[in-house]
């Protein structure tokens, strides 16, 4: 053999040694066939004829001659009767504690005017227990009757002696009545934070009860804490709500937003209540203290490695070996808002036309000083700590793309993947640098079923046709994601993202940006394997593939196989996690 050139038997004899596979002698604990199976590997639709479980890993997938040497007599045969299975969906970027929350709170999507929302809260005043606030979500000011979000003296109506907080389907507004600001020190007096305000009077001081961005989140705070048996059915109810939408990976992006949040993620660790892999993004304000709980539960596991009553509890055994995870969660990254929703997307050029109550030429506002984002990013872009970034406007990623310049001028480029949050308005030259510095934008496609065509209106055609610029991103080779952003989104839907990435159609029949659509079976990677590498668990979850977990998704139809307006119909019948039933479609 000649010095620099290699045999082409020993590449494959070496690929072959390389491969993770199975032993023959293995027996599967389960085998699935009789229906397509998507591999999900690669830029092309893969098919197998068999899939094999054992250990809550895949122990094989091919042929059905070929997986059915993994059989026993114990090997169970699960006959998918024509239905599809695919890797189980991974959650990008949603809020699962939050959402959780909102489980017990009133519901006020789809109010049609502020009395309806008044009758709710009111209706739902009645669960709230002693010491409880009366909390609302999920309305939107642009669509109810009155196309404003309620005054402070309207939720007076609801009650003067408890505090009432409304929070709109963004998540970054909402109202409060008098008691509310009362109790969190909140008065004429109180200064707006940075990147927030509260509504006032003519007079400059009288709080009108309307509330945006940082504002909201410093009264949200406040809250009184969700514990014991409320904090487990708030967590255990929204897990449960993301495996019926065949979620094998949840987020919570943004742990932080109430003052309990890490108690309730630290109750499900201790307690081992997770059917659902757990990924969590720190709010930046809380990062130190989530690290400092996520220290304290590593250090008591291990002090205890190998056995013991604390290591029994914490340390789940996981097929994967990834030690990141303990009893299914995994603090992986930090989450900074940069701007805010649809109508607070801070732009560099004006809006074409502004939402209601702004006037000159109105690009909205930055969140956070430069500094603080520099600052992180010199802390944690050497590590594997992601920064996740929520940007809506151009302004915004200019911002994000400033930080990253300067921490790779200092110390050099690293795999730290960064996550663009929505990144819904991106010129051309800021994808180019996207590309360059690895980082992953993550579309909140389904945000086209109630705001695209407002999108239209305020940002204008131009940038509304570039928003969510998939297509590009699929041309120039960037891995991209879908997320539902749930609750802000109503229910955390993927095939929802599925549908509305590859249509891009709003409810008036409107196509925004045609030349941005993508075709579904790259619309179903960013749900999975790019969604598994948007998180670095890309050797472990996102495609079926023999080592990988065997977390699944058993769909009704195929989603390549039906027409595209139909994908988001498509009935999940099954979710399965490490080898095991999680959800099924009529027994919940």
């Amino acid at each position: 053999m000649r010095c620099g050139l290699v045999s082409p038997f020993l590449v494959l004899f070496l690929s072959l040694l390389a491969a993770p596979r199975a032993a023959r002698s293995e027996s599967a604990e389960a085998i699935y066939s009789g229906g397509p199976i998507l591999t999900m590997r690669g830029t092309s639709p893969e098919y197998a004829e068999a899939l094999a479980v054992k250990d809550g890993r895949i122990l094989a997938v091919g042929r059905n001659a070929d997986v059915a040497r993994h059989a026993d007599a114990t090997t169970r045969r699960i006959d998918l009767a024509g239905h599809c299975l695919l890797p189980g969906f991974i959650d990008t970027h949603g809020h699962m504690v939050y959402f959780g929350k909102n489980l017990v709170d009133a519901d006020l999507f789809g109010s049609k005017d502020i009395p309806e929302v008044v009758a709710r809260m009111t209706a739902h005043a009645e669960n709230v227990p002693a010491g409880g606030w009366i909390v609302g979500f999920g309305y939107q000011a642009k669509l109810m009757t009155e196309k404003r979000t309620p005054s402070r003296e309207e939720l007076d109506q609801i009650s003067t002696d408890i505090p009432v907080m409304i929070v709109d389907s963004s998540g970054h507004a909402g109202a409060g009545n008098s008691k509310l600001f009362e109790v969190t020190g909140i008065d004429g007096e109180s200064p707006d934070p940075a990147g927030g305000l509260f509504a006032r009077g003519p007079d400059g001081k009288t709080l009108l009860g309307p509330m945006e961005e940082t504002a909201l989140n410093a009264v949200r705070s406040k809250r009184p804490p969700f514990t014991g048996s409320l904090a487990a059915a708030a967590i255990t109810g929204a897990a449960k709500r993301w495996a019926s939408y065949g979620q094998t990976t949840a987020m919570e992006a943004g742990l932080g937003l109430g003052s309990d949040d890490i108690g309730i993620v630290l109750q499900a660790i201790e307690e081992n209540t997770l059917p659902i892999d757990l990924y969590v993004a720190a709010k930046d304000s809380t990062v130190d203290d989530a690290l400092a709980a996520a220290y304290r539960v590593g250090e008591a596991v291990k002090a205890t490695d190998g056995g013991g009553d604390v290591a029994t509890r914490l340390l789940a055994a996981r097929p994967d070996l990834d030690r990141r995870y303990v009893n299914r969660v995994r603090l992986g990254g930090v989450k900074f808002w940069l701007d805010g929703s649809l109508d607070t997307a801070w732009m560099n050029e004006p809006y074409t036309i502004n939402p209601p109550g702004k006037s000159g030429e109105y690009r909205a506002y930055r969140q956070i000083p430069d500094e603080v984002l520099e600052a992180a990013f010199d802390r944690f872009w050497p590590t594997d700590f992601q920064i996740h970034m929520h940007m809506n406007g151009d302004a915004a990623a200019d911002q994000a793309l400033k930080a990253i310049e300067k921490a790779v001028a200092k110390h050099g480029m690293h795999d730290h993947r960064p996550v663009f949050v929505h990144a819904s308005y991106l010129r051309d030259d800021q994808i180019a640098k996207l590309k360059k510095y690895g980082a992953v934008p993550s579309f909140l496609t389904s945000g086209l079923l109630p705001g695209g065509d407002a999108v239209v209106r305020m940002w204008g055609e131009d940038r509304a046709a570039q928003s969510m610029a998939t297509r590009t991103m699929l041309e120039d080779g960037i891995p991209f994601t879908f997320s539902h952003d749930a609750p802000v989104s109503p229910e955390p839907w993927i095939l929802t993202l599925v549908s509305c990435g590859v249509n891009r159609k709003t409810p008036s029949g409107r196509v925004i940006g045609p030349d941005q659509r993508i075709p579904p079976y790259a619309a179903l990677r960013a749900v999975t394997a790019m969604a598994a590498y948007e998180i670095k668990e890309e050797k472990t979850k996102g495609t079926l593939e023999p080592g990988k977990l065997a977390d699944l998704v058993i769909l009704e139809n195929n989603p390549l196989a039906v027409p595209s307006e139909t994908i988001g119909d498509i009935a999940v019948l099954e979710t399965i996690k490490e080898g095991k039933t999680i959800w099924r479609r009529g027994e919940d």
